[in-house]
């Protein structure tokens, strides 16, 4: 083979055993079925309880427009609108106000919320049963909490600064109540207000109705930080969207009604608060005219009565129309005089005072100032009673229209505060949808199986990581050195049966003859047929088989009674012993006794010299013997019912088993049996529980080892193995028993079929 070939033949084994561990890990994980099953529920239970427990939340949502400012008084005129600023807020700021205790204080006032109820004896158990609990509403009235037993019902509860935040319990009685805080205790009457005065300070409260059978209440009467921050906790005010000017409210809580209530109280404050912002310019501007038009009224009068007085001590007079044309000369005449100096400051700025355009102007200046000292030395020339007669009459002409002014302002702000409305509009007040937004139930059951699902998952796959077990059988022949001479999958019938503990272990040629199990039994009686020798250990007619195991409860005895009762069918006479003198039960096998067993037989004295005797007389026996006849060793060998089969049960649990093996009496038992059986069946203790098998070992022809399917662990069967191996003792095969059969098994494949009527 060239390098090439080689390369792709080493990356095709390697990518067929990463496939191999995947489709391994895959399958072990789908072994585990039974414990991902059972976490998957238990997070199930705990998702439905924790969704049962959990408060249910409610949620109510509201939408205010916040305008850039008010349009009342512009409607009015551009006149009354130039008397009141403009008002403009960003969304923001007015966020922050609406959470702000400027609002949320008239809400608490109104609605009672600083008094807090509560019924101490609902627990968490109640929480889950009833999957509710009950919670205060607040009215502008009272405060109710509904219970089992019945409602409570305070309509006023003050208290001192030190009893702030502090609990009281409510117990009602025939007589009324009693209120106590573990230190004082109160005693009232229902609908009746009451003062007490105790340790700390105050008590004002008014019961007006308590639950029956003494089931207490407790009541708190919270600050106005906590029981703001409280509100601050469930409110949530936000702009919606990017400069839209649209504040969107949303509260929270476990009562959808008193969710609603409290936002829409939250609103109304506040629109109150900013209408009476936006008015407050308007009422301040009315108020100072309210205090002017008195006053100005006043100089009217004053300047009316004095023209008419001077009009009725000097008569009527007619100024007449040259006085009119000279004033309004005089006049015009200033006004074109202020320009000129205007005009003259603008260009001495550029030019000289000797600029033609300078001295043009100064001519002008000085024409009309001559004109003005014309005209002012003939109004001089006037009479004097006609220059009074003018001043006053100015005087009232300037006031009558200053107070007229003033009037017709004042009545406008007036109508225009009785329509003034804030920047801020209510467009959805909040309705009770009655839709929980929390807990999402069927999202908590579902994230808690899959919590418990990986959970499971994790467990499986952390308990293959840590403890590997038997499933394998080419993992295990790598692992020992030992082949894997059977695999013995489970009866589905057998362990039905085995369920109940009261019926008795069954063979499988009685109970499932048809099975798997049974064929595979017979599969491994077929390969000990060609495996041993014709003829026994030292050419004696018996073919001995030890069956042991690594650890209790691998099923060796459930193996040797079958394997013992399919070599019976070949018409061969066959004895199984209970070697195990500990803890062995072949005899429920077989539903007999435990008695005049093994063990028994082991512990007699004089024993041995019978068995001496007994050989030297009979060196030669034919195979007919019969073994009732040639010593006492037939009380010890018990017939079980099945064709061919004798049984030596375990007998009295011995203080020295291993002991008794070993002195020599057990060989010579051993010579007797090599000579009237075909096969002798040795069921042993395990190998890491005893050295029983050591010892019996010695006498076997093949020594075979149980291990129970997805129980046994490989490292002990390893180690069991090696111990044998230390002792000399040659393992011959591994028998895997009680092999699981379905698609999560990744090696059905050692599995074998049964041929015929299954029925």
């Amino acid at each position: 083979m060239n390098t090439d070939s080689k390369n792709l033949s080493n990356s095709a084994s390697k990518e067929d055993n990463d496939d191999i561990d995947l489709m391994a890990l895959l399958f072990a994980i789908l072994r585990g079925w039974k414990t991902i099953l059972f976490f998957a529920l238990i997070g199930l239970l705990v998702g439905v309880l924790y969704s049962r427990y959990e408060t249910t939340i409610f949620k109510s949502d509201a939408l205010i427009q916040i305008e850039s400012s008010s349009g009342g008084i512009s409607a009015l005129g551009s006149n009354i609108s130039d008397l009141v600023a403009s008002e403009s807020s960003l969304a923001q700021t007015e966020a922050e106000l609406i959470k702000s205790r400027m609002v949320l204080k008239t809400v608490v006032d109104m609605l009672n919320l600083s008094i807090r109820l509560n019924d101490p004896t609902v627990d968490a158990i109640d929480k889950i049963r009833t999957n509710r609990i009950y919670t205060q509403e607040n009215m502008p009235e009272s405060v109710f909490l509904a219970t089992s037993d019945g409602n409570a019902q305070i309509s006023q509860f003050d208290v001192s600064e030190d009893y702030l935040d502090k609990s009281f319990t409510l117990v009602g009685s025939s007589e009324g109540f009693t209120m106590t805080n573990g230190l004082d205790t109160f005693k009232g009457r229902l609908n009746t207000p009451h003062r007490f005065n105790g340790t700390d300070g105050f008590i004002e409260i008014t019961v007006d109705n308590l639950p029956v059978n003494e089931r207490p209440i407790s009541i708190t009467k919270q600050s106005l930080q906590n029981t703001t921050d409280a509100i601050k906790g469930a409110l949530t005010v936000s702009e919606l969207g990017s400069k839209t000017g649209i504040i969107q409210l949303s509260m929270v809580g476990s009562n959808q009604e008193q969710v609603s209530r409290i936002l829409r109280q939250i609103i109304l404050s506040y629109i109150d608060q900013n209408n009476s912002r936006g008015s407050e310019e308007t009422t301040r501007t009315i108020a100072f005219m309210e205090t002017q038009i008195p006053e100005l009224k006043q100089t009217l009068e004053a300047s009316e009565k004095a023209f008419n007085d001077f009009r009725t001590e000097n008569g009527t007079i007619d100024i007449g129309q040259e006085s009119s044309i000279l004033l309004s000369e005089n006049a015009r005449i200033d006004s074109q005089l202020s320009e000129l100096r205007l005009k003259k400051a603008d260009l001495t700025t550029y030019y000289t005072e000797e600029h033609p355009l300078v001295i043009q102007i100064d001519d002008q200046i000085a024409e009309l100032q001559s004109r003005i000292q014309v005209i002012d030395n003939r109004i001089e020339g006037l009479p004097e009673i006609q220059r009074e007669f003018l001043q006053l009459s100015e005087d009232v002409n300037i006031n009558r229209e200053i107070y007229l002014n003033l009037l017709k302002n004042y009545q406008q702000l007036q109508i225009a505060q009785a329509g003034q409305v804030g920047f801020a509009r209510i467009i959805d007040l909040p309705i009770n949808t009655y839709r929980a937004i929390a807990p999402k139930k069927s999202l908590i059951v579902l994230l808690a199986t899959l919590t418990g699902l990986l959970l499971g998952i994790m467990l499986v796959m952390l308990k293959n990581l840590i403890k590997k077990v038997v499933k394998d059988p080419d993992r295990l022949e790598a692992k020992t050195g030992v082949p894997v001479v059977a695999t013995v999958p489970r009866s589905p019938l057998l362990t039905r049966l085995r369920k109940n503990k009261k019926a008795p272990n069954r063979l499988l040629a009685y109970v499932d003859h048809n099975s798997l199990s049974y064929e595979a039994i017979k599969s491994l009686r077929t390969n000990l047929m060609f495996g041993m020798p014709v003829k026994g250990r030292a050419g004696q007619r018996a073919k001995v088989i030890l069956i042991t195991g690594e650890r209790p409860g691998v099923g060796k005895s459930f193996i040797s009674a079958n394997l013992t009762e399919v070599f019976a069918q070949l018409d061969k006479k066959v004895l199984i012993m209970d070697a195990d003198m500990r803890l062995g039960e072949l005899h429920k096998m077989f539903s007999m006794s435990q008695d005049n067993g093994l063990a028994d037989y082991l512990s007699q004295d004089a024993l041995s010299q019978n068995m001496t005797h007994f050989s030297q007389e009979n060196t030669q026996v034919p195979e007919a013997v019969n073994i009732q006849e040639s010593s006492n060793l037939a009380s010890f060998i018990h017939p079980t019912g099945i064709d061919n089969v004798d049984f030596i049960p375990r007998g009295e649990h011995p203080r020295n088993p291993a002991s008794l093996l070993a002195n020599g009496r057990f060989n010579t038992l051993m010579a007797e049996l090599n000579l009237h059986y075909d096969y002798i069946v040795i069921d042993s203790p395990p190998v890491l529980a005893a050295s029983d098998a050591m010892i019996l070992a010695q006498h076997a022809d093949k020594v075979l080892m149980v291990t129970r399917y997805d129980v046994s662990i490989e490292g002990q069967v390893v180690y069991a193995v090696n111990q044998m191996n230390k002792a000399n003792i040659q393992v011959d095969g591994i028998i895997l028993n009680d092999v699981q059969q379905g698609i999560t098994s990744k090696y059905s494949y050692h599995y074998s079929y049964a041929y015929g009527n299954n029925q």
